[in-house]
């Protein structure tokens, strides 16, 4: 790999600073040619991914041009699992890409965190996800090149998440655009293609190897191949087979196993060869607690990528199927929600759990004890079995407060507020206007400082009080409602039901 100009450690902390329209609040991450910073977006009052191209480079115009054409590369790329670009530009000497804030744990982090491999159904729910989202690149000519478990993100709504076209190939008509030429490796070896490490022209057929490397991983807690440089696990992945996965997990179905060690196939053609391909393979298993919940249209997954089921079995206490579940009862998951599925951030369920959940209970206890509702080792993981619940789903969500108070844990805050708000919308669901009504009137008269959860507890009390058929209580609510339309997450369990209220009033949704 080509060393890059300067010294990572002698970047500028930008902590602080603001550039345009963002202010930028911590670094999240640093590569070798751009860091990462979470920021505010202050016009519209959101969280951000801020990537930086870092200053050693941004002199040289090539380091610029593909800054710029990696930022064109992901942008073309508007799905579901896919970490989306909002805007590319330059302030203040400053080059930088503006993307969506997934705040939460990527697979590697989940994996270290669980401290055990996932199960087979987490693993499956996840491949179709990434599959819908490759299957989408595929179709725009993108191949990523790097596919890997940091960049699969799992947020805490139930959506899959992948990240960091950065080294993605573009085929615009005839151009082949190689953003990998100016240096750059072309991929991580513990998950690179066969074809990669001889440096052959490679295709979407070579993201599925990775995935595969990466299914893999995550089941055997382990990767295939491992050595003491990144030389000796290339020769494995051109010459040697890996150990056979019902060797080492025999509890995971043959099917699955099998279709792992396709995706690994050394011979491109001896894999599938569209991602698409994957997903009608993935369709076929019959795995327990899985539910036949698929889309008839397979090609419009790459597409709309919101074919995943609600459905899952025991191992709902792992946060990847806790983050599918939304995206299972197509409810999409809230961007915002930031940390569900681990304890990491912020925003959307996301982060794996820090992503948003925030206050004190204000429900009242179940009425089914909580003997008869499983205890997880930590609240992310409770709210992971709750959001995936197929039965008991009410006492399921209550046993996140319940079992773990939250005090005066910022964290356990917002997961309580996730769970809650989960809560409101399940009784929406079920009719049960009363009962949501209490949930979205507690979020509604929440402290200003937690804007996302006030603004979408004020919303709840809107599309409450029109279902009551209300209209006057419902118009004194829309002046507030309005006021805090984009403190709402793009994302959330509400946005059709909110929608449907604001038409019906003759209204629209502020800019």
């Amino acid at each position: 790999m080509t060393e890059l100009p300067g010294d990572v450690a002698s970047e500028p902390d930008l902590v602080g600073r603001r550039l345009g329209d963002y202010q930028l609040l911590r670094r999240l991450g640093r590569g070798g040619m751009a860091e990462v910073y979470l920021a505010q977006q202050m016009s519209l009052e959101r969280q951000v991914a801020f990537k930086v191209l870092r200053q050693s480079l941004a002199a040289n115009e090539t380091y610029v041009r593909r800054f710029h054409h990696e930022a064109q590369a992901a942008a073309k790329l508007t799905h579901a699992n896919i970490v989306q670009i909002h805007e590319v530009g330059q302030a203040e000497g400053v080059h930088y890409i503006v993307q969506e804030y997934v705040p939460g744990r990527n697979l590697k982090q989940l994996l270290a965190h669980r401290g055990r491999p996932f199960d087979a159904p987490q693993v499956s729910l996840i491949l179709r996800q990434v599959a819908g989202a490759l299957q989408r690149a595929a179709d725009e000519g993108i191949i990523h090149r790097d596919i890997k478990p940091e960049n699969i993100m799992l947020s805490s709504s139930g959506e899959v998440k992948v990240a960091d076209f950065g080294l993605a190939r573009i085929a615009q008509g005839g151009d082949k655009l190689d953003l990998t030429q100016i240096g750059m490796t072309m991929g991580t070896p513990l998950y690179m293609s066969p074809e990669q490490v001889e440096g052959k022209v490679v295709d979407p057929r070579s993201d599925l190897y990775s995935l595969g490397v990466t299914a893999y991983h995550i089941l055997a807690g382990r990767p295939p191949f491992d050595g003491e440089s990144a030389l000796a696990v290339a020769v494995q992945h051109l010459k040697n087979d890996p150990p056979r996965l019902e060797t080492i997990r025999p509890d995971v179905p043959s099917g699955l196993c099998r279709i792992v060690h396709r995706l690994l196939a050394k011979r491109a053609d001896d894999r599938y060869q569209r991602p698409v391909e994957l997903l009608k393979e993935l369709r076929s298993l019959k795995i327990e607690g899985l539910e036949d919940d698929w889309a008839a249209d397979l090609p419009a997954w790459g597409l709309t990528a919101t074919f995943i089921g609600t459905g899952l079995n025991e191992a709902t206490q792992q946060l990847s199927r806790a983050m599918l579940k939304q995206a299972l009862t197509r409810q999409k998951s809230w961007a915002w929600l930031i940390g569900i599925v681990l304890l990491i951030v912020a925003f959307p369920v996301g982060g794996m759990i820090a992503w948003s959940l925030m206050p004190p209970p204000l429900l009242v206890a179940s009425n089914i004890p909580k003997a008869t509702m499983k205890k997880y080792e930590t609240i992310d993981e409770q709210l992971f079995a709750a959001l995936l619940a197929q039965q008991n789903r009410e006492q399921a969500l209550k046993a996140v407060w319940e079992y773990f108070p939250p005090g005066n844990s910022p964290e356990a805050l917002r997961i309580t507020r996730i769970a809650k708000s989960h809560l409101g919308f399940w009784y929406l669901q079920q009719n049960r206007l009363t009962d949501a009504y209490a949930i979205y009137h507690e979020l509604a008269n929440l402290e200003q400082t937690e804007r996302e959860f006030r603004a979408l507890g004020l919303a709840g009390e809107a599309v409450v009080l029109d279902r009551q058929e209300q209209p006057d209580e419902v118009k004194e609510r829309l002046p507030s409602l309005l006021s805090n339309y984009s403190r709402l997450p793009q994302e959330n369990l509400l946005k059709a039901d909110i929608e449907a209220l604001l038409k019906k009033y003759g209204l629209s949704a502020p800019k």
